[in-house]
């Protein structure tokens, strides 16, 4: 039985809601941005009109309205974005219950059924695609293929509003001559890599020897090259099926460069206040704690340390953190962010090592504070009760970690890539 694999991508999704509830947005120049007050002043996403101009998504708005003069900037209202992604995966839901996130705005979905051919899956597709603008008023463009690399291509060959299929009958006309980018975790300093060695094509890569691209690339170009020859054979996730999370993590832009030691102490806090409850509340603790700092020209820094033992206390993470960053990052101020993560996640009934200076002890009383905290902030909101180092700068007091969507991206998994077609 052939696979038949879809992936649905919302065309320009977040512009696309908002023309929904502001009508006289539709037919312009339009983007969704973040705000230039908080520092997040790029473009989030944009309408068909503005990408024709130039335009292009993570663009700061200043360069995007030096390009569009008439562009037209709403803020992001990640409440609505979220209720439209509920309604299209519901409309995936009753054709089949394999549909797999990737982000809001798109989805894979498993349609494969005995006896079906390519020629159905594109129906089905176009019948997917016709109730989505009917029931929503949106459209999504949707690749057909036999796996999950190939549909995600295809729906972004032809948009918006279209039925792309790319199958092992076709996809060496159809996506051989595209440019490397256009292949999932092919970024841009994997691109310039891979061009430094003459591939610039997803051809190149799929006619490279393997030995040559696992010498320079790892294990990162054996599975490039699987993908550019269609042999994933990743399953699509069904819909009950549950991740396995194996960090929690959470990073944050203020409103200013972070230039002191103390100031970094307040967003570490701020931010540890986010990873610990998101630990608790997911019946984990972590062992592994890691910062990472990213200066004003965007280079990023990481560091991480190892626990004795593993913890969701927020005091004991923003310790821990902290430390971490006096040790390693305070010679390199100022930073524009701090990213702060736990990993190595273990159970909270996992067995604890006890031990003479009672420091497990003390940190079980400090957990159960910071529940009685969550319980608080659950009721009442996160600001209701903050620890008095967040207060020095009355800048920090408007960011909120806890606060932040974070869209689910799940692709690679230990069960993931095949490098055989079956």
């Amino acid at each position: 039985m052939n696979r038949i694999i879809l992936h649905s991508d919302a065309d320009s999704y977040y512009a696309s809601v908002e023309c929904l509830y502001t009508p006289a947005l539709r037919g312009r120049p339009m983007a969704v941005c973040g705000s230039p007050d908080d520092r997040h002043g790029i473009v989030l996403a944009k309408s068909e009109p503005a990408k024709r101009l130039g335009v292009k998504t993570g663009m700061a708005i200043w360069q995007a309205k030096a390009l569009c003069p008439s562009l037209q900037c709403v803020p992001p209202d990640f409440d609505l974005y979220l209720h439209f992604s509920q309604k299209l995966r519901r409309i995936y839901q009753a054709y089949t219950d394999k549909v797999e996130p990737f982000g809001l705005d798109e989805c894979w979905l498993d349609v494969s059924a005995a006896g079906m051919d390519w020629a159905q899956g594109e129906r089905l597709a176009h019948a997917i695609r016709r109730r989505i603008r009917r029931e929503t008023g949106l459209t999504v463009s949707i690749g057909v293929s036999d796996n999950k690399v190939f549909a995600k291509l295809a729906s972004d060959y032809k948009k918006p509003n279209a039925v792309t299929r790319i199958c092992p009958e076709n996809y060496r006309q159809a996506a051989w001559p595209l440019p490397m980018s256009s292949l999932i975790y092919a970024g841009p300093h994997t691109c310039q890599k891979l061009a430094r060695l003459g591939l610039y094509t997803i051809g190149d890569l799929a006619r490279a020897d393997a030995g040559m691209l696992e010498a320079r690339l790892g294990k990162n170009g054996i599975m490039l090259k699987a993908f550019a020859l269609g042999l994933d054979q990743s399953p699509v996730k069904a819909v009950d099926a549950e991740e396995t999370i194996k960090s929690v993590g959470n990073s944050t832009t203020p409103p200013h460069d972070i230039r002191t030691p103390e100031e970094a102490r307040a967003i570490l806090y701020l931010l540890a206040e986010s990873v610990g409850e998101r630990l608790r509340k997911s019946g984990f603790k972590g062992r592994t704690i890691s910062v990472t700092a990213r200066n004003p020209e965007l280079v990023s820094h990481t560091r991480q340390r190892t626990l004795t033992s593993p913890t969701a206390s927020t005091g004991q993470i923003a310790r821990q953190a902290i430390a971490l960053f006096e040790q390693q990052f305070s010679p390199l101020l100022p930073f524009r962010s701090l990213g702060l993560n736990c990993g190595q996640l273990s159970g909270e009934e996992a067995p604890v090592q006890m031990d003479f200076l009672g420091e497990a002890e003390r940190n079980d009383r400090a957990q159960r504070l910071d529940q009685a905290l969550d319980s608080l902030r659950y009721r009442f909101g996160h600001t209701i009760i903050r620890r008095g180092i967040v207060l020095a700068d009355p800048a920090f007091n408007r960011v909120n970690p806890a606060g932040q969507v974070i869209h689910p991206v799940a692709f690679l998994r230990e069960d993931g890539v095949s490098y055989a077609r079956p």
